[in-house]
């Protein structure tokens, strides 16, 4: 695959503070800000997590992250996934989601993933092949469904 962004794959410990300060401005901006959600974003996963950074021009244009198995899932799961408003229309969440899904099976080798996603992405992720599974619950005011991609 031919990726427009320059990626970088890195442990907590790995990243540099401004690296980390990218990050966390860039979930603050979208998840905080544009999604007017109230929560506590530092959930202290991100130390035992693994970080997936798309960088056009040496600006943060998308993130996610892989959290271990047993953290917030009994399978690894690939959350807070984010494109910048800046790179929004550009195919950067298609990439995303191809390098995430990429990284996490270079780790965890071909296992079931599961992710929380906001329902009006469902139709997006199951471009992916996860499928719902879970009910519909709100988090922060949004609709959200557990969806599970099994191995493939």
């Amino acid at each position: 695959m031919d990726y427009q962004l320059d990626w970088r794959f890195q442990t907590f410990d790995e990243l540099t503070t401004t690296e980390l300060y990218a990050i966390l401005r860039l979930r603050s901006e979208v998840f905080v800000r544009e999604q007017r959600c109230c929560y506590l974003d530092a959930d202290n996963k991100d130390q035992r997590s693994h970080h997936v950074s798309g960088y056009r021009d040496g600006e943060l244009m998308a993130f996610s992250r892989i959290v271990p198995p047993g953290l917030s899932y009994e399978y690894p799961a690939i959350g807070r996934i984010v494109v910048s408003p800046k790179g929004r229309g550009a195919g950067y969440g298609i990439e995303l989601l191809n390098v995430s899904i990429q990284k996490l099976e270079e780790l965890y080798g071909n296992v079931p993933i599961r992710i929380g996603a906001q329902l009006y992405l469902k139709r997006f992720y199951e471009s992916f092949g996860f499928r719902q599974s879970g009910d519909v619950y709100l988090e922060d005011a949004i609709e959200h469904i557990e969806m599970t991609r099994p191995n493939q």
